[in-house]
């Protein structure tokens, strides 16, 4: 199959943070985004940014800026989807999703999710870790691994099933995935959580301590 590729997620609207674009903020001596375009970037056969609002302020990256097409604030499967349409006119068969604010991720985040979907006729999966002490379930799966919905491999050729389950409401990433058999793909955590995401002040402290920053 084609390389994926790679739609990195920035569309969200970063309340704990006050607003504005979080993956704008600097961690060591580059943004948390530069980080997240560092590590997608060598995994998948092109890069977009998907992001609302004046796409210009992100001029200085370099890459294609893609707005979600559906009126108000959707989550992430709106993000998804934009992906999937700029994917298909590229002539791709799959995205690869990681969020702007998750600077961490693995580096195999792409191989593992194409090793979990082999022999599948539609590709999907997210990436899922196994359960932390005192971690919450809310994203637990039947397996018992926290999945990372903002993480996955996603087929073009669903893009319309998509569009048509976020026209009747659905916005929960599970509710659409697991009807059509999306799949885990497990990352471990021995060196701690690789999908660790800046949220907050805090977060982003936590952050620059992980890359020696402060």
């Amino acid at each position: 199959m084609k390389q994926p590729l790679g739609v990195i997620l920035a569309g969200g609207q970063a309340t704990r943070m006050g607003g504005g674009d979080k993956g704008r903020l600097m961690l060591g001596d580059r943004s948390i985004l530069s980080h997240v375009i560092e590590r997608l970037e060598p995994q998948v056969a092109g890069l977009a940014l998907n992001a609302n609002g004046d796409a210009t302020r992100f001029g200085d990256l370099g890459l294609p800026v893609i707005a979600d097409d559906l009126d108000g604030f959707a989550g992430p499967l709106a993000g998804v989807l934009a992906g999937l349409d700029w994917a298909a006119e590229q002539g791709a068969e799959t995205i690869v999703t990681a969020a702007a604010d998750t600077p961490f991720f693995p580096c195999d985040l792409v191989p593992r999710l194409l090793m979990a979907t082999d022999e599948m006729e539609h590709r999907l999966a997210l990436a899922a870790t196994p359960r932390g002490a005192g971690e919450a379930t809310k994203s637990m799966s039947r397996s018992g691994l926290i999945r990372h919905p903002t993480f996955g491999l996603w087929p073009v050729a669903l893009r319309h099933d998509l569009r048509a389950a976020l026209d009747g409401g659905l916005r929960k990433v599970v509710l659409w995935t697991d009807p059509h058999g999306g799949r885990l793909a497990e990352f471990p955590t021995e060196g701690g959580n690789p999908f660790f995401n800046v949220n907050t002040a805090e977060d982003l402290e936590t952050a620059r301590r992980m890359v020696g920053a402060v």
